[in-house]
């Protein structure tokens, strides 16, 4: 077993029962092996068909079968995680993904899951972080996934972060386990794997000690992340949710940009864009009489201003969201 691998399951001290997120994939296979082993009938397993691909039931006969060999209970979901029009496939999928892991780890068991690791890995992070840097993120995507976190009353882990994926398959052949092999993993249309197959090598030959760097780099715009959070916490308090126009007005841009980010994001679940951001603090500089109009879009909404404050709402609901 891997030095990073035999410290990462060190370092994991979940409470208990843990359910894992279980594709029968290599990854989420090394996690679910390593927790039944040390955690014997405290684990639990949860699959997610998505019925995507002619292959999904293959690996859900896989993943029971495995399961009973182990003697840690299984809960399945079947859901439809094809995109809405405008969403892309990954984030589709992602979100019916999550929605599944909380209702079965909730309901699926007798005793319910209390935390659920997902099987992420150092190349994960790293794939994720090179497209946060491709779209132009700010700090919050820079950071990458999180190695834990609280959500639906659950406690979310991912205690593989800083081990490589081939450290993982190496110790799976060297335990004499099986798993399955996603045939979409290879599929170069989607931009992850065009970053691991054509990526990720030159990486290796030019920087390679990559995911390490790349984990501090991520683990330092955490910190900023988190540091901005809580000045937006502190501006809130003075502007008021929603906004007051004239309070937002007294703060510098870059606070503006970032009490109203906090705003958008926390009350309605809305990310606007760096255009559509920037737009919206025009408005409120130029908005000095009490006749001027602000209709914006905004994520996936209309920022509109009522009186002396600023209002987000979803169009295809009729009353205006405070």
């Amino acid at each position: 077993m891997s030095t990073a691998f035999v410290h990462a399951l060190r370092d994991f001290d979940p409470p208990l029962p843990v359910a894992i997120a279980y594709s029968g994939g290599a990854d989420s296979s090394a996690l679910l092996h390593a927790c039944a082993r040390r955690w014997p009938g405290q684990v639990r397993a949860l699959h997610v068909h998505h019925g995507l691909q002619a292959a999904a039931d293959d690996f859900l006969q896989h993943c029971q079968q495995v399961c009973r060999q182990l003697q840690v209970p299984l809960a399945v979901a079947q859901v439809d995680a094809r995109a809405q029009p405008g969403q892309s496939p990954e984030d589709a999928a992602r979100q019916h993904r999550y929605a599944a892991l909380i209702q079965l780890a909730r309901t699926g068991f007798a005793q319910p899951a209390i935390s659920i690791a997902l099987a992420q890995h150092a190349d994960d992070q790293v794939e994720t972080l090179l497209l946060a840097l491709s779209r132009g993120a700010g700090v919050a995507g820079l950071a990458a996934m999180p190695a834990y976190w609280q959500r639906d009353g659950l406690h979310w882990f991912r205690p593989l972060l800083h081990v490589p994926g081939q450290d993982l398959r190496a110790w799976l052949q060297a335990q004499g386990v099986d798993w399955i092999e996603d045939p979409t993993n290879t599929d170069i249309r989607f931009t992850r794997n065009r970053i691991r197959q054509r990526l990720l090598p030159v990486l290796e030959q030019v920087f390679p000690q990559f995911r390490s760097t790349f984990a501090r780099s991520c683990a330092h715009a955490a910190q900023a992340s988190a540091l901005l959070h809580t000045l937006a916490q502190q501006d809130a308090a003075a502007t008021g949710l929603p906004p007051s126009i004239a309070a937002l007005q007294q703060l510098d841009p870059a606070r503006q940009a970032n009490v109203l980010r906090y705003w958008l994001l926390v009350c309605h679940q809305a990310t606007p864009s760096a255009a559509q951001l920037q737009a919206l603090q025009h408005q409120i500089a130029v908005c000095k009489t009490r006749g001027h109009r602000i209709h914006l879009k905004a994520g996936g909404g209309f920022v509109s201003r009522k009186e002396g404050n600023l209002y987000w709402y979803n169009p295809e609901v009729l009353v205006p969201k405070p």
